[in-house]
């Protein structure tokens, strides 16, 4: 039986998703995806140091602002602009 941490890691081996995605398809409140998500991303190339843990960092629907912070979290409002209209970030493994 895999652990959460480790289907999380073959999810998004097998393609892109953001964590509101993984906490669907996994049945887990988001936060708690963006949690394990942080861990996942230190584990990855340990085993295999061909890996790495990509992110597409949030982005900004009305000013196209992408230079947040934290890529890890799903940020509330655009520093820019102030608009609430944020994208998630998207994660995968390749």
């Amino acid at each position: 039986m895999e652990t959460t941490r480790q289907r999380i890691a073959a999810r998004l081996r097998a393609e892109p998703a953001t964590a509101s995605e993984i906490a669907v398809e996994l049945s887990l409140p988001t936060p708690t995806v963006y949690e394990h998500l942080e861990h996942v991303s230190r584990s990855v190339g340990e085993d295999d140091e061909d890996e790495e843990f990509l992110v597409a960092p949030p982005t900004c629907r009305d000013c196209g602002f992408d230079g947040f912070d934290d890529p890890l979290n799903a940020p509330s409002r655009c520093p820019e602009c102030k608009s609430e209209r944020i994208d998630e970030p998207a994660f995968v493994i390749r």
